[in-house]
């Protein structure tokens, strides 16, 4: 079995982390692949502070197993947030778009596990000398926002920079993927795309359709030019998207504007005018099966790899 430093410094019995998707990880996923072994997490990006609240006590109706919650930092509510996750005993964050550096004293003084998503080394590098328990580096092909460096080259070089647990993303979906993880040096993986699928996923059926149905070929970066570059599939939106960012007579606030609430109309409404973030694998998504059915195969197919690498040796 697949254990590495990540499980014990997490309580889990997989190494692998459920991505924090906006809108998209709430209780009932998180639970499911908590339950299942793995590390799942409800995302602040939900309906407002309460609402957050909420999903967190509800998760704890569903399992008594480790879960955690993922904070967008450049949120209007971070601040509350922050202090929320420490009042209901939250015991492990994520967090993304941004530093966590201001509220660092205060989770750790409640005995919060923080472990940031990065893209860069030197990121991660000031993750650790904050006090990180550990970092997510996220290569260029994860679905949502992206940094520049994809997945090969980034792994290795925050493993060699940082003595902290690195946890791979980007591009990661099957036992091939964790496999070539682990190798790179990762203690662990973080998987977003094919979890959206999960039986236990609550985002609209259509959603869940497109990416069943998506190919090698199907996602598309916008917002580069805003500063805020997103994965997401190619639709009706984010091609409109693209042409609009193309054309220099559009000003960034028409932009900005268009694309507002697009990702909450694609998770909850199904909408096809919604922006429907996913990775580059989700070509290689191709069922729907509950969350323990995807970690186990994940997991096993790492295994698997893992066992016959020798066989390539003479």
């Amino acid at each position: 079995m697949i254990k590495s430093r990540l499980c014990d410094i997490l309580g889990i019995r997989y190494p692998i982390i459920q991505g924090g998707m906006a809108w998209i990880a709430d209780a009932s996923l998180a639970a499911a692949v908590s339950n299942a072994g793995g590390l799942g997490l409800i995302s602040s990006i939900n309906a407002g502070t309460e609402a957050v609240r909420n999903e967190i006590r509800k998760c704890r109706e569903l399992t008594d197993k480790p879960f955690g919650v993922n904070i967008m930092l450049q949120a209007p509510n971070a601040g509350e947030i922050a202090g929320m996750v420490v009042e209901e005993g939250v015991k492990i964050l994520t967090t993304g778009a941004g530093s966590p550096a201001p509220y660092m004293e205060m989770w750790k003084n409640a005995g919060i596990k923080v472990i940031p998503v990065i893209a860069s080394v030197a990121l991660a590098l000031k993750m650790q000398a904050i006090g990180a328990s550990a970092v997510v580096a996220e290569g260029a092909e994860s679905g949502g926002h992206v940094g520049e460096i994809h997945t090969m080259a980034l792994i290795p070089q925050i493993v060699d920079a940082v003595d902290i647990p690195v946890i791979a993303a980007g591009g990661i979906c099957d036992g091939r993927g964790a496999a070539a993880a682990f190798i790179f040096g990762a203690q662990g993986i973080q998987v977003g795309t094919r979890f959206i699928v999960a039986d236990e996923c609550t985002v609209s059926q259509y959603y869940k359709d497109q990416i069943l149905k998506a190919t090698d070929i199907s996602t598309i970066v916008t917002g580069k030019t805003l500063g805020h570059p997103v994965r997401s599939l190619k639709t009706v939106f984010s091609k409109t998207f693209a042409k609009m960012e193309a054309d220099p007579s559009v000003k960034p606030e028409e932009i900005l504007a268009f694309g507002t609430g697009a990702l909450r109309k694609a998770v909850k409404e199904g909408d096809a005018n919604g922006s429907f973030m996913a990775g580059e694998c989700a070509g290689m998504v191709k069922k729907a099966e509950p969350a323990k059915a995807i970690i186990e195969d994940i997991i096993g197919g790492a295994e698997k790899i893992l066992a016959h690498a020798s066989d390539l040796l003479e």
